[in-house]
């Protein structure tokens, strides 16, 4: 079975920015008790065998220890309400991990699966902020940060995130987070958002 995903990937999260359970690829104690997450992943283009599944997002809500390798993560998944059944079954079969790739390095990590909602997604975009909404479940706005030149401030070799290998650094302030009984809120925290490219 092969698939592909290309789009764009959206992150935040309830550390401080920058997260550090991110930037030291899991090696650092997440800035609160926990680290509760919401990674999005909106989809330009794909197949999932056979299966089209462009113009869908797929958003997977977690939460962890704040030593994310101990494991034992509490996981939910959001698919976009535009995803038709087929779609959500293949959507979900490549980020349970089931299908290889990327979303395979988590599955070992999850200990209770909380199940699949489908939600209306919104994404604005105006110059380096964007505005996400899922639903009542996410809403948050974050801005991209750019140098003094206007170049985008990345972190490289992110080798354990779903994301990378590079991520785009943001910050998010507005936060108002919960979904599967995961609620996060506050200003400042952590947020990437770049593109992403998955096949298997």
């Amino acid at each position: 079975m092969t698939w592909n995903l290309n789009g764009t990937f959206y992150e935040n999260c309830s550390c401080d920015a920058i997260c550090p359970c991110t930037w030291s690829n899991m090696a650092r104690v997440a800035t609160n008790d926990d680290c509760r997450v919401a990674l999005m992943f909106d989809v330009d283009t794909g197949s999932i065998d056979g299966v089209d599944v462009s113009g869908t997002t797929c958003v997977m809500i977690a939460q962890t220890p704040a030593m994310m390798p101990d494991g034992n993560w509490k996981v939910g998944l959001i698919v976009s309400d535009n995803a038709s059944d087929e779609q959500t079954e293949a959507l979900t079969s490549v980020f349970s991990g089931a299908l290889g790739g990327p979303p395979a390095g988590l599955a070992p990590l999850i200990g209770e699966f909380l199940g699949v909602e489908k939600l209306p997604v919104t994404i604005t975009t105006e110059d380096n902020r964007r505005h996400v909404v899922i639903g009542d479940a996410i809403n948050y706005q974050m801005t991209k940060h750019v140098s003094p030149e206007g170049e985008q401030v990345q972190l490289t070799n992110i080798v354990v995130h779903p994301g990378g290998p590079t991520l785009d650094v943001a910050h998010v302030d507005a936060v108002s987070n919960s979904a599967f009984g995961i609620a996060w809120s506050g200003d400042g925290l952590s947020g990437f958002s770049n593109p992403f490219a998955w096949a298997a």
